[in-house]
């Protein structure tokens, strides 16, 4: 081996040889898919029960399911589907499913094409004329459509199309691509369509045209949080197979389903707290995984969210943050709204920026308060009125590092802003 290629090896070798935790880790990722889904049975087979007539080659009612982020609701739904296409294998009956992701898919026309497409790519024996590739950009929507029906009635057969997220779709694209695909049954003779739309937000059919309500809606599934136990139960589950055993304390899977069903029963949360919890054992050469890498964990996995939630924020947000960091910085552990606004007001035109009115700004400061990133509460000053303070709860630093490698901020000069400049305003 040549020498430089040892030396590359050798940095990693320790990682490597090191097993005395992980067995295979990738069994705790929302994308594994395990044979069982614990406590999802009676939704399994509602779902199954409606699905049915499809392997009759009759056309199933279309559903909507909704439920809070990580209650298996998509784990559900791609599991009958695949026993679905399993079955109608064995049957001799023609059933597809495809599932699009609409916080990516979200327009009418990127939706039609990727169902044309999935149409395309599952049927090895689909005529000529079925063939036809729709491409994802440059038809007329109606061409698009069209295209797509004469698809399905080459091939015929039952086609299921899960639409994950479809508030997204909604949100951004309206409701003509629902209308669209829940009537597209009346202009097919060969072919059937039904829709499972899945959603974390019920208010979404507020969008909805009541007559695509009606149609979508013919089914409406619930998927209820998941309780600590249940976790516990899934938890168990993963652990047989991603983890050495002897690896794990007996209080890790406990702590990691109680932290997780406090955040709304979520199995994901609950999966990334015991993945990073065993990373971070597994990286301190730790023998075990031990109920104080569960809590390291939850840290870790909190402060990262809000790094994200940071970075995403728009530049006048950020500017109305580093005003209090500011302010932090300077050792005022508490601030009020008028103080923040008072620097934010010399800053936002020092940049470039339009200032804000100090309602907006107090708007801001309510929406950073919302994503946890302060705590506000709102005091009495007697007879000077009502005001609002606020303070960090953690760290400040990673959000200061956050905030300034914004390259539209750094770039104009916001880090010259420092305590000593602050402190001018105040004298």
């Amino acid at each position: 081996m040549p020498e430089d290629q040892e030396a590359s090896v050798g940095l990693f070798k320790k990682y490597l040889a090191n097993n005395k935790i992980f067995k295979n880790r990738e069994v705790l990722r929302h994308s594994y898919r395990p044979q069982i889904l614990p406590h999802r049975r009676p939704q399994i087979d509602q779902v199954a029960s409606i699905l049915a007539p499809a392997l009759k080659n009759e056309t199933p009612s279309n559903i909507v399911i909704y439920g809070k982020t990580g209650t298996g609701k998509t784990a559900c739904v791609r599991y009958v589907g695949t026993e679905l296409e399993n079955a109608s294998g064995h049957m001799g009956t023609v059933c597809r499913v495809v599932h699009l992701n609409c916080e990516v898919i979200d327009t009418q026309y990127r939706v039609l094409a990727q169902i044309s497409k999935s149409i395309i790519g599952t049927d090895e024996l689909a005529s000529d004329k079925a063939r036809v590739h729709i491409p994802m950009t440059g038809w007329p929507t109606d061409q698009v459509y069209q295209e797509l029906k004469n698809q399905l009635e080459a091939n015929g057969g039952v086609l299921i199309i899960i639409l994950d997220e479809i508030d997204k779709l909604v949100k951004k694209s309206g409701d003509e691509t629902l209308y669209n695909l829940t009537r597209i049954n009346t202009d097919l003779k060969r072919s059937k369509v039904s829709v499972i739309g899945i959603s974390n937000d019920l208010s979404f059919k507020d969008f909805l045209d009541p007559r695509v309500l009606s149609s979508l809606s013919e089914e409406e599934l619930v998927f209820p949080p998941y309780n600590a136990p249940q976790l516990c139960d899934i938890l168990a589950q993963r652990a047989e197979s991603a983890f050495v055993d002897g690896a794990l304390e007996e209080g890790v899977i406990p702590l990691c389903a109680a932290l997780a069903a406090q955040e709304h029963g979520d199995a994901r949360r609950a999966l990334d707290l015991f993945r990073v919890s065993g990373e971070l054992a597994d990286r301190g050469e730790s023998e075990k995984v031990t109920e104080s890498h569960v809590k390291m964990a939850q840290a870790k996995i909190e402060t990262d969210s809000m790094i994200e939630c940071i970075s995403t924020l728009p530049t006048q947000s950020k500017v109305v943050l580093y005003s209090m960091l500011l302010l932090d910085q300077m050792g005022q552990s508490i601030f009020t709204s008028g103080e923040v606004s008072r620097i934010y007001k010399e800053i936002a035109p020092a940049i470039e920026l339009d200032v804000l009115t100090h309602r907006r700004i107090t708007d801001l400061i309510s929406e950073l308060n919302m994503l946890g990133v302060i705590n506000t509460r709102v005091v009495s000053r007697g007879r000077y009125g009502r005001t609002k303070e606020m303070w960090f709860d953690a760290n400040t630093t990673k959000i200061w590092n956050v905030i300034l490698s914004d390259q539209r901020l750094s770039s104009q000069g916001l880090a010259q802003m420092d305590i000593d400049w602050v402190k001018t305003l105040f004298r």
